[in-house]
């Protein structure tokens, strides 16, 4: 059964190997985050702990027994009760309600383990499975996107309140 777990330094391997193997099923739903990406990883995996540790950020990975990384579950610039949810799920467990269910975790954990209030997630017009599993956690659109936001395309604000996050 996946778990979701806080983001460790002992993940480091796993989340590149998740990266690299999705990679192209990613850009086909949002803009690729490019070779520098992967030829600096190692950096940037340890820049994204230190914003952890200083409460800016909460990463989660969803890991399999194995230790492999299905997906990544992130809550980021957390300030004020509120944080911006980013997530992606491996294309092997795509369509399966395995974002869905790890988002509405997400959303539980937000309230109980962050005191956080309100969640926000933009995704970009194509990403429509996104879409979906954003309004199966109880988001709803919230407006349009500045395209900088997303990778120079359009896209749209979902919001959750989360005073009812043990549910839907």
């Amino acid at each position: 059964m996946p778990e979701l777990q806080r983001l460790h330094a002992g993940h480091a391997p796993a989340v590149l190997a998740f990266e690299l193997a999705n990679r192209a099923y990613f850009a086909a739903s949002v803009p690729d985050r490019g070779d520098e990406f992967f030829e600096r990883f190692t950096g940037r995996f340890d820049a994204l702990l230190a914003e952890q540790d200083a409460g800016i950020c909460a990463f989660h990975v969803l890991v399999v027994e194995d230790g492999s990384v299905l997906g990544r579950f992130n809550l980021v610039d957390i300030e004020n009760h509120t944080a911006e949810l980013g997530y992606r799920v491996a294309q092997r467990v795509a369509g399966r309600g395995v974002a869905t269910a790890a988002v509405r975790d997400i959303c539980r954990l937000a309230v109980s383990e962050y005191g956080l209030r309100t969640l926000r997630a933009a995704t970009v017009h194509r990403n429509i499975a996104s879409q979906r599993v954003l309004v199966k956690a109880g988001f709803v659109p919230a407006g349009p996107v500045d395209p900088a936001h997303v990778g120079g395309e359009t896209g749209t604000w979902y919001q959750r309140d989360l005073v009812d996050a043990v549910s839907p």
